[in-house]
């Protein structure tokens, strides 16, 4: 059965006549009679009853006439959002980020994307750090992943969207928490709480890095999976913890914050995405987050990103 038959169909009906349907369908008459009997042949039933004078549905026809239009209208939705999809303006991207130091620039993303694509629908993937985001964005399991530099995966393109400071956070009971600043050397004997070595969080990487370049090893003695409650056993007096300067929105009772002596130790927070991604959305979302989240050198207030 071809569509032209069901769209012959349903002008017949409306006007119940065929001149003026062949004439609004901008057709000659006898193909579209022509048509008709196709259709009716194809069915095994009548749908008109014609005569010199007058046109008029069966009950064949009658029944024919609701669904056929349904079949048409929702055509007709899946051409136009077809066609938005192809123009970046319809589909759904994945997101993968990880927790509290998103707080600030994922909100920013998504509020920019629904006010400029309504259509584009943001899967979030929360708890997704930066190295397994960076492998699930490779692997094409992920469309796009808030990431840390370094990006050394093929085939990965990323743009930089902020540049961050390691911090350290302690009990504000701790004999440290009276400097101004802590030298990552004074952590040498501390007990460490951190993320746990398989979730792929670049900050525990660079904590490990931290500490070694000051000649210990951290001694970590509890893992959990987010800033936050990381944040809250640092204040119960577990232990103390490197962190970002994004994650300093959190404050809580017996919490403080302090700068680390010597050079920044900085973090580049990226967005990351597959170079042969063919989703037009991405590309939609991308432009968004151009302007959403611009490059350090472009912003007044860098924002932040994942850990």
């Amino acid at each position: 059965m071809e569509l032209r038959y069901l769209t012959s169909f349903v002008a017949v009906a409306e006007e119940l006549h065929f001149g003026r349907a062949a004439k609004r369908l901008q057709m000659a008459q006898p193909p579209l009679s022509q048509q008709i009997r196709q259709l009716e042949k194809e069915l095994g039933v009548q749908l008109f009853e014609r005569s010199t004078r007058s046109v008029r549905l069966t009950s064949a026809g009658e029944a024919f006439l609701k669904p056929v239009r349904t079949v048409l209208e929702d055509l007709d939705i899946a051409t136009r959002v077809a066609k938005a999809a192809g123009r970046g303006e319809y589909g759904r991207v994945s997101v993968g980020f990880a927790g509290a130091s998103s707080h600030a620039s994922l909100p920013r993303l998504t509020r920019a994307v629904r006010a400029a694509h309504p259509g584009i629908e943001l899967v979030m993937r929360g708890q997704t750090y930066a190295n397994r985001a960076l492998a699930r964005i490779a692997d094409g399991s992920l469309d796009l992943g808030f990431v840390r530099l370094p990006v050394t995966q093929p085939g990965v393109e990323y743009r930089v969207i902020a540049e961050e400071e390691l911090v350290c956070a302690l009990p504000s009971d701790h004999p440290l928490a009276q400097n101004c600043r802590i030298a990552v050397s004074d952590l040498a004997d501390e007990p460490f709480v951190s993320f746990p070595a398989r979730t792929g969080s670049s900050l525990r990487d660079a904590t490990v890095q931290a500490c070694e370049a000051a000649g210990h090893n951290p001694r970590i003695v509890q893992e959990a999976p987010d800033s936050y409650t990381i944040l809250a056993l640092v204040a119960m007096g577990v232990g103390v913890t490197l962190t970002l300067t994004s994650c300093m929105h959190i404050q809580q009772t017996g919490l403080v914050y302090r700068p680390l002596t010597g050079p920044p130790v900085t973090l580049q927070a990226a967005l990351a995405w597959r170079t042969d991604n063919p989703s037009a959305a991405l590309r939609s979302v991308l432009d968004v987050a151009a302007d959403a989240l611009p490059t350090p050198s472009r912003a007044e207030d860098a924002g932040d990103a994942e850990d």
